[in-house]
């Protein structure tokens, strides 16, 4: 996606995709978020710090909101994704200070099994999460977070092929 603004106005952050054996894409439900509301998950995301490359941010944020790095790196955006935040959300600490997000998102296969993800964090951000095929993902997020979504599966799609049913969550 080609920006024609300045990127200072854009919180610097990482998106995951985390794939199952199956290919299925892991999925949190945002712990801040009420649980009447239906686009309440997301995958884990979370911004960069300074002096961290990207992909160091990709692994930390991973362990701070899943509870692991039992991953193996896959492929990662060509380039930078934007999304602005909505208006109704101005009065958010990150949205006051910031007009949106500038991502870079990284494809990882997760290598553990599903007892080394643990939502019990320093500071939880998810308070379940579920393993999804990649057509139900878009139906689950938030409207303002879609097209960077749907960017982000097309750039991973020859990885998204479902390759077996899984059964075990």
């Amino acid at each position: 996606m080609i920006q024609s603004f300045q990127d200072k106005d854009y919180r610097l952050c990482v998106g995951m995709v985390i794939l199952n054996r199956y290919n299925h894409i892991f999925m949190g439900r945002r712990s801040d978020v009420s649980a009447s509301e239906p686009f309440a998950w997301q995958m884990p995301q979370g911004g960069i710090d300074v002096g961290e490359s990207a992909q160091q941010a990709s692994i930390r944020e991973l362990l701070e909101e899943v509870g692991t790095n039992e991953v193996t790196f896959l492929a990662e955006t060509s380039g930078w994704l934007y999304y602005d935040f909505p208006t109704d959300l101005m009065d958010n600490k990150l949205a006051g200070k910031y007009k949106g997000q500038k991502q870079k998102w990284f494809l990882y296969r997760f290598t553990g099994d599903d007892r080394a993800i643990n939502l019990e964090t320093d500071h939880p951000e998810f308070s379940k999460w579920k393993w999804c095929d990649p057509a139900e993902i878009l139906e689950m997020i938030i409207p303002f977070k879609r097209q960077v979504y749907q960017e982000v599966l097309n750039e991973f799609s020859s990885f998204l092929i479902v390759t077996n049913v899984q059964t075990d969550r």
